[in-house]
């Protein structure tokens, strides 16, 4: 019998099993393709890999803004595509490496629950059966694809899945629905000159994301040639033609080579098994502060659970459902999780919106500057100007800090402990940063909050 059985080898079953297997526990992990899950395979990291490459085309383009001058700069589509493939090999190779390392077992294939109690589960794949005293379900989610006229069977339209997979780019581009990952492949697709039309529902790109920041975006890359249909709603498609809705209700069509479908993803709760034992669900696994289900020897984490449907909040709730099985004090905080969106320039936030304080009634100190006040960002960023909004408690605990310029995603996380930690603006002012980083904008923001107290 296995101490620890892993249902799903994404960020949260791969970090989980590297957690128990380095701790002692006999682990065994379960993935029906390949280690890395959706983000390594599908997601975050081919779509990182072409967005660089896109941003070096960008750079070669318009090197003249920096003294630098090149001509005839093309792109080849193919080794591009080529090269996100190698990427994602190597890092799918370095999971592997360490489930080895840490002694655990990996089965390549479909893993069926069959039943369980409180005191072991069982689990059938390949033909073979397995026991566990613990499970981990880590299965994911799936791209929501709505059942419009003319969806099904329908060659023109791709996820985000098909899409990493072509060999070519497409002539046009239809992307219905302005969330992170529609954003993304805007901003790749759009650096390559594609022309892409993106259509969605709500009033403004990226909800949940702070508005100001989302607005800046959208008027960044509308300059670049994206068009935008914000507050429309598709009503059907017809081979490569978009019927759509807008604001006052009146009919529209727009044709496209591809039509992206990126209106969400959903929790994978079937194929596996999880009607045979006493799990309770909502939109997804229900759980609770140590990654528990209703089963005190069961545990859901990632995208299954329906709530924060990242990566990096996969991974720690990961590690918070084996620290809790190892009897280590741990439990999962869901107020300092970062959101990024690798555009270019890339947006990175973290804790309460402004509007989402304004919602829940809470009074807060707010600065807003832009990016040029860190002398690195200026030296870098020719021509553009970015955001940083610091919101911080009367008494000066931060509360949420929104970013928009690169590169932004590699120190939102200095804010991120400041709010796990509930470090107030004084305490951060105390810390020394490097110079020249863009990092010392937060610095700046700081400085600026208590200039105002």
């Amino acid at each position: 019998m296995y101490d620890l059985a892993i249902i799903g080898g994404g960020p949260a079953g791969y970090v989980a099993a590297e957690n128990a297997g380095a701790n002692g526990l006999r682990t065994i992990l379960f993935e029906k393709k390949e280690l890395g899950g959706v983000c390594l395979n599908e997601g975050c990291i081919p779509t990182k890999t072409l967005l660089y490459s896109a941003k070096m085309y960008d750079h070669a383009q318009n090197g003249k803004k920096y003294g630098i001058k090149a001509e005839n700069v093309t792109f080849d589509y193919k080794k591009i595509a080529d090269r996100k493939t190698k990427v994602v090999r190597k890092l799918v190779a370095g999971i592997k490496m360490k489930m080895e390392h840490n002694n655990v077992q990996v089965v390549n294939g479909d893993a069926i629950i069959t039943k369980g109690d409180t005191n072991q589960i069982e689990i059938i794949c390949n033909g073979e059966q397995y026991t566990a005293s613990k499970l981990l379900i880590c299965t994911g989610s799936e791209a929501f694809v709505p059942p419009l006229p003319g969806v099904e069977g329908n060659e023109s339209i791709v996820t985000n899945r098909e899409i990493l997979n072509l060999t070519s780019a497409p002539e046009s581009l239809i992307i219905i629905g302005g969330g992170v990952i529609g954003m993304e492949f805007a901003s790749f697709y759009n650096n390559l000159g594609i022309p892409v039309t993106i259509i969605e529902m709500q009033p403004e790109i990226l909800g949940g994301i702070d508005k100001e920041t989302s607005e800046m975006l959208r008027n960044i890359y509308a300059k670049r040639g994206v068009k935008f249909c914000l507050g429309c709603k598709v009503t059907a498609i017809e081979n490569n033609t978009v019927h759509y809705t807008d604001t006052q209700d009146e009919a529209h069509s727009i044709e496209g080579d591809k039509i992206l479908m990126s209106v969400g993803r959903r929790p994978v709760l079937k194929g596996f098994g999880l009607e045979n034992i006493p799990v309770e669900t909502e939109r997804g696994i229900k759980v609770n502060a140590h990654m528990q289900t209703s089963m005190p020897n069961v545990y859901a984490a990632g995208d299954v659970t329906g709530y924060s449907l990242l990566a990096h909040t996969a991974s720690r709730e990961g590690e918070v459902a084996v620290n809790h099985i190892l009897g280590k004090s741990d439990t999962m905080q869901y107020n300092a999780i970062p959101g990024i969106v690798y555009t270019n320039p890339e947006v990175s936030s973290v804790g309460l919106t402004e509007e989402e304080a304004q919602a829940k009634g809470i009074q807060y100190k707010i600065s807003k500057l832009p990016m040029t006040y860190a002398g690195r960002f200026v030296a870098e960023n020719e021509g553009q100007t970015g955001l940083c909004k610091m919101l911080t408690t009367p008494d000066g605990k931060i509360l949420g800090v929104h970013m928009l310029g690169n590169t932004s995603s590699e120190f939102i996380c200095a804010a991120c402990m400041a709010i796990t930690n509930n470090l107030t603006t004084e305490e951060m002012q105390r810390t020394i940063f490097p110079h020249p980083t863009t990092s010392e904008i937060l610095k700046e923001g700081i400085f600026d909050l208590l200039q105002h107290q």
